[in-house]
């Protein structure tokens, strides 16, 4: 057995994915992607992932995109390896059904509203300090229609309308998330879960900065404490301490460059 994680900095979805490789103690090689330098568009890269993102995990030269999908696939090929409190997913149905429920929520109505934020206060800068000439090579290197639009929008700088509704989407999870961590003591049910994980890696780590008028410390307490509990764990502490070359002024966003 030989697993390959290509990945940035742990942060969103380079997080995502480290955390279940530390919490279920498997061996695999680290290949860091430099995002910044657009690594992730080189044809060394595109040759192992067409779509040009990270992460990527290759297993015996099987090769997994998307973190959602990683994650499961961990389970589904490491059954036997887990943290000693419970499976990352859990074995009933119900569990599952629960946990996949909240993932479907993360990836559809938390995710990309996140980003936009973050792309909207750092990655704007980036794109407009490239060359016009330089930015449009950038804009054919990358293979998603939907990346490249995205880049192309965060030089010209996203509406303030847009804006506005993505704030509104992440009000609307912290609370459903303050909301159900006072019914159950991880988001999913009793025991940690992928949904824990998914949650914590794009939203969960840098809400308050982002948004300090959310006053998350009075908002969402349930929060804060499922978040000291998220990072008190051994296989999360493990992921955060990954190698980090982000520029200090970067490190409080939430990295989805692509």
């Amino acid at each position: 057995m030989a697993l390959k994680y290509y990945h940035a900095e742990p942060v969103a979805n380079s997080l995502k994915s480290m955390i279940p490789l530390k919490e279920k103690g498997l061996a695999f090689e680290s290949v860091y992607v430099d995002l910044h330098k657009f690594d992730q568009h080189q044809p060394w890269f595109t040759a192992i992932n067409p779509e040009g993102q990270v992460p990527v995990l290759d297993h015996d030269g099987t090769i997994i995109t998307h973190t959602t999908v990683i994650n499961e696939y961990l389970e589904d090929a490491f059954p036997d390896a887990q943290p000693s409190d419970a499976p990352l997913r859990p074995r009933d149905p119900v569990g599952a059904a629960r946990m996949r429920y909240w993932n479907k929520f993360v990836d559809e109505h938390v995710m990309n509203f996140v980003s936009m934020h973050g792309w909207h206060r750092m990655i704007g800068v980036i794109a407009r300090n490239i060359d016009s000439g330089d930015f449009e090579k950038l804009l054919e290197n990358i293979p998603l229609p939907d990346q490249r639009k995205k880049w192309a929008t965060a030089r010209s700088g996203f509406s303030e309308a847009d804006l506005a509704n993505a704030t509104a989407k992440i009000e609307y999870a912290v609370d459903k998330v303050e909301q159900q961590l006072g019914d159950t003591r991880w988001l999913a049910g009793e025991t940690f879960t992928l949904a824990d994980i998914n949650f914590f890696s794009h939203c969960g780590m840098m809400v308050e900065r982002m948004f300090p008028d959310m006053a998350i410390a009075t908002r969402a307490p349930r929060l804060v404490d499922w978040r000291e509990r998220m990072t008190a764990r051994p296989g999360v502490a493990a992921a955060l301490s990954g190698e980090d070359r982000t520029a200090p002024g970067l490190r409080t966003w939430t990295g989805h460059v692509q």
